[in-house]
């Protein structure tokens, strides 16, 4: 998991073929004030992104969840998440794999929380089970950038 704000999103750019292209069009879609829900096409099945509008639940309500098929790269655009993390050789009680989602939910309790404020991401990788919109009943927009794998 890496965490920072979108202005120091350039030493990570290397990290990933799209890497480059998925913080490109994160600081464009940052920069809009007309943010649509739901997803927006970036490069096909490659690279897409979900514009996340929610009331966040308790960290007792919130599950951790892994992907298989792409990366997270979840920035805030309003509010403040509050976020589980832990690493997924740690996860015990898996609920099993959606394909069709790219989605495992896990029953165990997250490690260790952190705040993702505005102007933050944070990158999930396949190895990192997260728990986010854990900020109980607090409103936050987010974007979620999938890069695949």
């Amino acid at each position: 998991m890496i965490l920072d704000t979108l202005e120091n999103s350039q030493p990570y750019e290397s990290l990933h073929p799209l890497f480059g292209a998925a913080f490109k069009h994160l600081r464009e879609l940052a920069a809009r004030s007309d943010l649509p829900d739901g997803r927006i096409d970036l490069d096909g099945e490659s690279l897409f992104a979900m514009v996340i509008r929610g009331s966040g639940k308790t960290p007792d309500e919130v599950r951790n969840e892994t992907h298989r098929r792409y990366i997270d790269i979840q920035f805030g655009a309003e509010g403040v998440d509050r976020i589980g993390w832990m690493p997924v050789t740690e996860c015990r009680q898996p609920k099993g794999y959606d394909p069709d989602k790219d989605v495992e939910f896990y029953d165990d309790t997250p490690g260790t929380w952190f705040e993702l404020g505005p102007n933050q991401f944070a990158i999930f990788f396949p190895s990192d089970a997260h728990a986010p919109m854990a900020n109980t009943g607090k409103d936050l927009t987010k974007i979620v950038i999938k890069v695949e794998v």
